[in-house]
């Protein structure tokens, strides 16, 4: 006779070890997914929610690009203040912590209105003439203002991580001739980028979410497409849900790739 308890299930003959473990069940991955495939059965078999997801699907080309253009950007410009942020000199070591702590401070679409309409309309301004030129759309006005805040975020990243590495690897560079500069490129970097990779990610997911903010400057992505279809259809149930799953898609997809990648990188006790 089978004998089950609230947390295991044997699957084998009485008094085996072999047992299906309940709490081991990811229940809200089957949750996320089942909640994904119901939308998608409705795309399929409903003509209202395909003509949705077409229209509203014209936007995720511009959402992976405004992400991935603003996470590189945040990537160079957040290894520089986080340097910065090392620094021995002190008024170098401030200006980035000022920066760091200003744009941490501000919320990102208030952030995201100031650089994209206010900065950029100043330098179109002085510009005068040659402004013609100079005149980037919107879209490469938000992505650069999204890389401009998770910069502030990812620095912080790059000082923890550097910080974490031992002392002693560093006196150990220095003791067979580095440079500082060689010991941080050759001995520091390669051991922190390892421990910091997780948190990048963590990252990468949370600018891709805050992608939706660029919506407010009438950046054709996915959310600012769910915002035409619906006010011309009122369909805002559909259209809505659609958006949804296309944000979890992607969000659970770099989660588990994510996942994966920490349980390679994991040292075992």
């Amino acid at each position: 006779m089978t004998a089950i308890d609230e947390e295991t299930l044997e699957v084998g003959p009485p008094g085996s070890t072999s047992k299906w473990t309940w709490s081991g069940v990811p229940y809200w991955l089957i949750g996320i997914f089942g909640l994904i495939a119901l939308i998608g059965f409705q795309i399929l078999t409903k003509e209202r929610w395909r003509e949705g997801f077409d229209f509203i699907f014209g936007g995720l080309r511009l959402t992976l690009l405004v992400t991935l253009g603003g996470f590189i950007i945040a990537l160079i410009w957040g290894l520089v203040i986080g340097l910065m942020r090392l620094s021995k000199n002190t008024a170098v070591r401030n200006l980035a912590m000022f920066y760091i702590e200003l744009v941490r401070g501000m919320p990102v679409i208030v952030t995201i209105l100031i650089i994209t309409i206010v900065l950029f309309g100043q330098v179109i301004e002085l510009l005068g003439e040659g402004a013609e030129r100079f005149r980037p759309s919107f879209a490469v006005r938000g992505t650069i203002a999204l890389g401009i805040i998770y910069a502030a975020f990812i620095a912080e990243v790059f000082r923890a991580g550097i910080q974490s590495i031992s002392i002693g690897q560093s006196e150990a560079g220095a003791s067979i001739g580095l440079s500082r500069r060689q010991v941080m490129r050759k001995v520091v970097f390669p051991q922190a980028i390892r421990n910091i990779m997780p948190a990048l990610g963590n990252d990468l997911i949370a600018l891709l979410k805050d992608s939706a903010l660029v919506s407010i400057i009438a950046v054709r992505e996915l959310t600012q497409m769910t915002r035409l279809w619906t006010g011309r259809s009122f369909a805002f149930i559909e259209g809505y849900m659609i958006l949804t799953a296309f944000y979890l898609t992607l969000t659970i997809s770099l989660s588990l790739l994510l996942r994966w990648y920490e349980k390679r990188i994991q040292v075992p006790e």
